[in-house]
């Protein structure tokens, strides 16, 4: 990148010593900097009289190496005025320090790295947010003013608060008795851990729990995410195929070191594992041998039944890691996650959240747990799972009407998306590419497979569209197939 006048003599360094001279010094590296693009065609170089001061060196030194880069062409000198540069960084044979050559070398990356390059993760959208993109809710319905206060207050608070722990402990305590009343999750305070995403805490299990070659079982299709953490801390990463009840159990194969599951609305079917289904992956797994990660991103969202009890919450001998988020609940640019762990392994997780560094805002978490405490939170829940019942039914409504000899809808019981099966054939991909060149926005099923694909279809989000921006999005649809 371009450096501003003041720091071009801070990256030339002059060796009095040196048996080149100050002069063939100067010249050599002006003409790095030229050739890597750190001063740009056409800026005016430091006048001699300036350079001359900051480098400590007689003002014909640096006029000699002006005259020296004129020669070369690499800058345009006239009298009076200050050079100007004429090429083109990184377009320049030689030069030593060409960014081209700079381009060409490859960095050696860690085994880490590299494995998180060969995942589809994070997936790819185009902004801005259009319709029927996944996985988001609607931010323009959430009470912007109401949490603008809390943080605010907690601004004011925080000039009178001392350092406290990484993981405040109103949070805490609120987030522990909003799981206990409304997913069932079984929870001290101090097994509540706040990071800044939902991500953050699979990357932390991770990073505590797996050693390379472990084997890790995840749903296929699945979360890209979950995926794409475990095999970059070196596991064996297995798909397990899906029935009506989500993940199936695989009795015949070796227990793994770790479940990753979304049992009360399967990412991306929004199928619902039944109560028995739970009890069973529980009785099958080894206390202290084999855990289970249930993921629970949107469970705040339940329309045509009550909600089933976490996984977390039937477990007795503390088997099961619990992962919420607040951007679905709230809006996405919150950056809140958490974790509950299980009583055993607080301590450890507590040192590794420091170490790693996954620590959320004192002053967002101070915020959220007033939001929550004065009812904010459970009003704004109750207020958007209405406003995306309706709107997960006028979706279902209007691919019925425009699109049902293309499409079938899969209604999801809650969460914020559906799938809609392809009736015929399996170009899940081209259809998506159409429809984005069209306006609106999909995730192909196929692509959410970790082997071969075995679904397909598109994954519509249906809560941050209004049922006008819906009807639209599905009348775009009906043209494109």
């Amino acid at each position: 990148m371009p450096v501003s006048d003041s720091m071009i003599s801070g990256l030339i360094d002059l060796n009095r010593d040196d048996e080149q001279g100050l002069v063939a010094q100067l010249t050599r590296q002006l003409r790095g900097l030229i050739a890597a693009g750190r001063i740009e065609r056409g800026r005016a170089l430091p006048s001699s009289r300036r350079l001359a001061s900051d480098l400590g060196v007689s003002r014909n030194t640096v006029t000699y190496a002006f005259e020296q880069l004129a020669a070369e062409g690499y800058v345009a000198a006239s009298h009076g005025r200050r050079p100007v540069v004429t090429v083109e960084g990184g377009r320049i044979e030689g030069g030593g320090l060409a960014a081209s050559n700079a381009r060409s070398a490859r960095p050696q990356l860690s085994p880490w790295a590299c494995k998180l390059k060969e995942t589809d993760w994070p997936m790819s959208y185009q902004a801005p947010l259009k319709p029927l993109r996944p996985g988001h809710g609607d931010f323009r319905e959430f009470p912007n003013e109401v949490w603008a206060r809390c943080l605010r207050r907690s601004a004011v608070r925080a000039a009178r608060r001392e350092l406290g722990p990484v993981n405040r402990t109103r949070l805490r305590e609120a987030l522990a008795h909003y799981l206990a009343t409304s997913r069932g999750v079984r929870a001290a305070p101090d097994q509540v851990m706040i990071l800044p995403s939902a991500q953050a805490a699979l990357t932390l299990i991770a990073a505590v729990l797996i050693t390379p070659g472990d084997g890790v079982w995840v749903e296929d299709p699945g979360y890209p995410g979950a995926a794409a953490a475990f095999r970059a801390s070196g596991a064996r990463v297995t798909g397990i195929r899906l029935d009506e009840q989500g993940m199936q159990q695989m009795p015949a194969m070796a227990a793994p070191k770790l479940v990753f599951m979304t049992p009360s609305h399967q990412h991306p079917t929004g199928r619902l594992m039944s109560l028995a289904r739970r009890t069973a992956f529980l009785g099958s797994s080894r206390p202290g041998r084999t855990f289970i990660v249930e993921d629970d991103y949107d469970g705040e969202f339940h329309y045509d039944s009550r909600p089933v009890p976490s996984l977390q919450g039937l477990d007795p001998h503390g088997r099961v890691f619990y992962v919420g988020t607040f951007s679905k609940a709230m809006t996405s640019d919150i950056r809140l996650g958490y974790l509950v762990v299980p009583e055993a392994l607080v301590s450890t997780f507590e040192i590794a959240q420091r170490h790693i560094g996954l620590i959320a805002s004192s002053h967002i978490q101070e915020a959220l747990a007033e939001f929550i405490a004065d009812g904010h939170f459970l009003a704004h829940l109750r207020r958007m799972r209405r406003l995306y019942h309706l709107r997960r039914d006028h979706l279902v409504d209007a691919m019925e009407r425009h699109l049902g000899e293309v499409l079938a809808a899969e209604v999801p019981s809650g969460g914020i998306q559906l799938v809609a099966r392809l009736k015929r054939g399996r170009a899940d991909q081209a259809a998506v590419k159409r429809l984005a060149d069209a306006g609106v926005e999909t995730r192909a099923l196929s692509s959410l497979a970790l082997g071969k694909p075995r679904d397909h279809g598109l994954l519509l989000g249906f809560a941050a569209w209004r049922e006008s921006e819906i009807s639209a999005a599905v009348r775009t649809m009906a043209a494109c197939f």
